[in-house]
């Protein structure tokens, strides 16, 4: 089983509070994608791709119980024969609207789900959307991957957590504003080089209302090298990887096997 993946990330504009408009959006960079002359074994988008930060009207504008994203998700992954970790979406349930990733093999069956756990209070999150309460796990080519959103990234912990379940790659998608692009560059690439795995983000760009997002989709490796990375405009990134280069890193600097678990802060 190959360990070489061919990745696509999705660079996008994304209209807050207009569903339909943004679907058209993704649509198109998807079959750019996959009508490249080498197609992408995977395939993701920015987070909240389907609705952006709409908050005061998310109730309304959230795909119910994920159904419409999952299908048309499904269905396209297993037509091109692609993965794809979704971006992430604002799904409403009865108890509430979540931030959540759906992610799909090459057969079109769902491998990998993960709601947003830490909520963002400087947009108000936590006034409008659900918490997650499990990590975000999926295998791909028969191996462990992790999902984190966004804010996510400034809690090692979680990254930590998923390293420790055998995650060789982390999938961060992002609505990720200016002008913190140096908060973004930094702690994607310490929870490469901490967790010694690929760090693959996809971050939106434009404008929403009078906050403007920079882009820099990333894709980063276990040394903490960056193997690719956009601009501000909007489009595909594309990034080869190795995943074989994670093993070949642990063993190099066997920071797992020194850890001191028992003499660590436990908050």
């Amino acid at each position: 089983m190959t360990k070489k993946l061919r990745l696509a990330l999705l660079q996008m504009n994304i209209e807050a509070g207009f569903p339909d408009q943004n679907l058209a959006k993704l649509k198109s960079l998807l079959e750019e994608a996959v009508q490249a002359e080498v197609k992408p074994d995977v395939v993701m988008f920015p987070e909240m791709w389907n609705t952006g930060y709409a908050l005061t009207e998310i109730e309304q504008l959230a795909d119910a119980n994920g159904e419409a994203t999952n299908a048309f998700l499904s269905a396209f992954s297993k037509q091109h024969g692609i993965y794809i970790v979704g971006g992430s979406i604002a799904e409403a349930k009865p108890d509430g609207v979540y931030n959540t990733i759906y992610a799909f093999d090459r057969e079109g069956n769902r491998i990998g789900d993960y709601s947003k756990i830490h909520l963002f209070r400087l947009m108000e999150e936590e006034k409008y959307l659900q918490a997650g309460e499990k990590p975000g796990r999926l295998v791909i080519e028969g191996e462990q991957a992790g999902m984190m959103i966004c804010y996510d990234i400034r809690f090692p912990e979680l990254a930590r957590t998923l390293a420790l379940d055998g995650a060789k790659l982390l999938f961060v998608p992002a609505e990720w504003p200016n002008p913190r692009l140096h908060h973004w560059r930094t702690l994607l690439t310490a929870r490469a080089i901490e967790n010694q795995m690929y760090v693959v983000a996809c971050n939106r760009m434009g404008t929403s209302g009078e906050t403007t997002f920079f882009g820099h989709s990333l894709v980063i490796d276990p040394w903490g090298e960056i193997v690719a990375e956009a601009g501000e405009e909007e489009g595909i990134l594309w990034a080869d990887i190795d995943l074989d280069l994670v093993s070949e890193v642990r063993s190099r600097i066997p920071v797992f096997e020194d850890r001191r678990p028992q003499l660590y802060f436990k908050g």
